[in-house]
Order: C-alpha cells, then sequence, then structure tokens
C-alpha cells in the first residue's frame, strides 16, 4: 500500500457532476491550504495479496458483529448501549425474524504492514456510497484502464434487492432521506441506492422523511399519495427514528411495515459494540481493546460516544497527541478504544471504508485528513490494484 499522485482529468469536476455527484463542500489539505472533497490527484495503489486478506478480515469482522449482536439479544444488555427499554423486545423480535439488510462499512486502519484494525462499524446509515462504488470506478476506467480496484458494490446492491423481493412484503419500495441534512449528501446518496433498487425490479418511490404521513384510522404510514407504505429505505439513524413523534408507530407496526436497514443494526451501529467485540474475542488482531464507560488498563485511547457522528465529540489521550473534538454527543455514554493514530502518507491519514453488502465484502472507498480525526473535511480519494 501506497500513495501515489497523478493528474486530474481535464474537466473532472463536471465529469463528476455528470456521474451524481453534485455535492461536496471544498476538504482541508496540508498546511491549511483548500481541497476538493473528490480529490483525485491522489489515489492509494494496493497489491492483490493485500485487498484479498482486507477482504477477509472485513468477511470475518461482519460475522463476528452478527455473533455480537446475537450475544446481546440473548443477554439483554442493551442497557450498556443506551437502548431505552420499551425497544428491547422490538429489537429482539427484529433480530429474531431476521429483518432484511442491505450495506454497511466498516472504518478500518491500515497501512499495509499488519492486519486491518477495526475502528467501528456505520452499519445503519453509511454514505460516502457513490464515491466509492461509480465515481472512483469510472476514474480507474479512465485513467488506469489496465489495472484493477476492490469494486463489486453496485453489482453486489443490484443483486441484493433482486434477492429482497422474496422477502419484502411487496415488491414496492420508499426511499427518504430528511430535509435538514443541507449538505445534499443523504439525498444524493438515496437517490444512488433507489437506482440500484430499480436495476434490481423493484418499483421505487422517493420522499423525505418529513413527507412520511400517518394513516390514524387504519394505523399505517401512508406516502404522499396516501398509498401504504410497506418497506422504507431510509437514511436516518435509528436513534433519533425513536425519538421522533412518529417513532413509537415505526417500531410498535414492525413487521407490517419494514425498515431498511433493520431495527436490530441499533445495536451495530452503536459504538458499545466495540466493547463487546473485544470482551468476545480479547487479542483478536483485527480489533483494537475497548471498554464501556472507563479506559480499563489503557494509559493512550480515544473516547467515543456512543451514538457519534462525523468524528464528533472524540477525545484522543496521549502524549503528544492529544486532541478534542466538539459536537453535541456524548450524554448517551462513552466507549474507549486503544489509540492506534492512522498512518500517514505525505502528510495526510487515510482511512478506509470498507463495504459490506448483504453479508459479502463488496468494496473499498478511502476517505483522508490531515489531522487524526476523520471528520466532515476529510477528502475522497479513489484507489486501483495492481499487480504484485
Amino acid at each position: 500500500m501506497h500513495r501515489e499522485t497523478s493528474r486530474p482529468r481535464p474537466g473532472w469536476q463536471q465529469i463528476v457532476a455528470d456521474q451524481g455527484l453534485v455535492f461536496g463542500s471544498p476538504s482541508v489539505g496540508v498546511n491549511g491550504t483548500q481541497r476538493p472533497y473528490w480529490d483525485e490527484s491522489a489515489h492509494y495503489v494496493f497489491e492483490m495479496d493485500e485487498i484479498l486478506s482486507l477482504e477477509a478480515d472485513v468477511e470475518l469482522l461482519h460475522s463476528m458483529c452478527l455473533e455480537a449482536v446475537d450475544t446481546v439479544v440473548t443477554t439483554e444488555r442493551y442497557r450498556d448501549f443506551g437502548i431505552a427499554e420499551w425497544l428491547w423486545p422490538a429489537i429482539a423480535e427484529s433480530w429474531k425474524r431476521r429483518d432484511p439488510h442491505v450495506y454497511g462499512r466498516f472504518d478500518l486502519r491500515y497501512d499495509g504492514s499488519g492486519p486491518a484494525k477495526m475502528l467501528e462499524y456505520n452499519a445503519d446509515t453509511p454514505t460516502s456510497l457513490l464515491e466509492a462504488s461509480v465515481i472512483q470506478w469510472n476514474w480507474k476506467t479512465d485513467v488506469f484502464p489496465e489495472d484493477d480496484q476492490w469494486n463489486s458494490i453496485h453489482e453486489k446492491l443490484v443483486e441484493r434487492w433482486r434477492d429482497l423481493g422474496n422477502l419484502l412484503p411487496n415488491n414496492e419500495l420508499h426511499f427518504t432521506w430528511s430535509e435538514g441534512d443541507t449538505t445534499g449528501e443523504d439525498h444524493l446518496t438515496v437517490a444512488y441506492l433507489q437506482e440500484t433498487a430499480a436495476e434490481g425490479g423493484m418499483d421505487t418511490v422517493g420522499l423525505s422523511i418529513e413527507d412520511i404521513g400517518w394513516d390514524t384510522l387504519l394505523k399505517r404510514f401512508v406516502d404522499l399519495a396516501e398509498s401504504p407504505m410497506n418497506t422504507v429505505v431510509k437514511l436516518y439513524p435509528w436513534e433519533w427514528v425513536v425519538e421522533e413523534q412518529f417513532g413509537r408507530h415505526a417500531v410498535e407496526t414492525l413487521p407490517g411495515t419494514l425498515w431498511v436497514e433493520p431495527l436490530w443494526k441499533m445495536l451495530l451501529s452503536n459504538k458499545a459494540l466495540l466493547a463487546v467485540l473485544w470482551e468476545m474475542h480479547p487479542g483478536h488482531p483485527n480489533l483494537l481493546p475497548a471498554f464501556l464507560g472507563d479506559p480499563g488498563f489503557l494509559t493512550e485511547y480515544v473516547r467515543k460516544p456512543l451514538l457519534g457522528r462525523e468524528g464528533a465529540n472524540i477525545t484522543i489521550v496521549a502524549p503528544g497527541y492529544e486532541t478534542e473534538t466538539g459536537g453535541v454527543y456524548g450524554r448517551e455514554g462513552h466507549v474507549y478504544q486503544l489509540f492506534d493514530p492512522l498512518p500517514e502518507f505525505d502528510g495526510y491519514r487515510p482511512v478506509l471504508g470498507a463495504w459490506v453488502v448483504d453479508d459479502a465484502a463488496a468494496g473499498l472507498g478511502i476517505r483522508e485528513s490531515v489531522g487524526l480525526v476523520t471528520d466532515d473535511g476529510a477528502s475522497f480519494v479513489p484507489h486501483r490494484i495492481v499487480e504484485s
């Protein structure tokens, strides 16, 4: 694994916009310089054996996470996740029914010299999907047509929607995003997911989550045409859904209205999962030691809020690396994870976003930042695989 620079394609801004990437505020480069969110002036190069190793690590981590969900449900360990008690039976039923899921993204620390280390699992509302699946593939095809890329995300998504046709109430899916996201990233991600579902043979309807209605007489969710919503694909975190006025309806009408991602993924998108995994698999090469509520034996650690997003409210305690970010999270509790600084390449620190579709590893997206915390100031950079 190494980082290379290359000349951006002439007119690259219009190229990526035509392919759907119409959001992305400027990011921060070395020495405070401005750089675009999609930055093809640099990319990462891997050999195939590295990718095969990463793929195996991701599928193992995913299976370990599913095992952890089963353990939490069996032992009713929801309190460690800060989950309200009224939700416990519904989460258990959602898991026991195996309410269908589609995708997720692991964030990994990797530098090419050892096993990938899990930082967290974005299993409920992962973004940077279009960039990883379509935009960087077209970049590779244009610039390095002879090379390969770890990227079967699009094909696996289409295949997953086809498979879900037999598991859902009917062939119609409602895709929702929140108008509260002013960046447009959520809407873009949902629109792309909707496109893959349509390609998979599903009938799709798009609307904002704020436009979902509740039929008080028939006690069901309806869209703007007053049609029943039997399956809703959301890009709105479950911990926010359950706090909304319609949250109890969403939980209590399961599985009459199915939600994708399912309710049981509340356990995978919560960073308490990191501590549970370490308890179940102490010393595992793909895990970093993690503890709930206090640092345990750790003297250098990262304190993460259980429900934090975009690098908010992160505290790093380590000599010479002390860092603290702002935000609105933390009241729900914290997990303490061993501090293992992201590797540095040319002044930038990459986080590998490894995608899972259904239960299979599907591809790789990379975001890099100047600082130790990957936040909304990070850029997305592509990758390629060369023959070893």
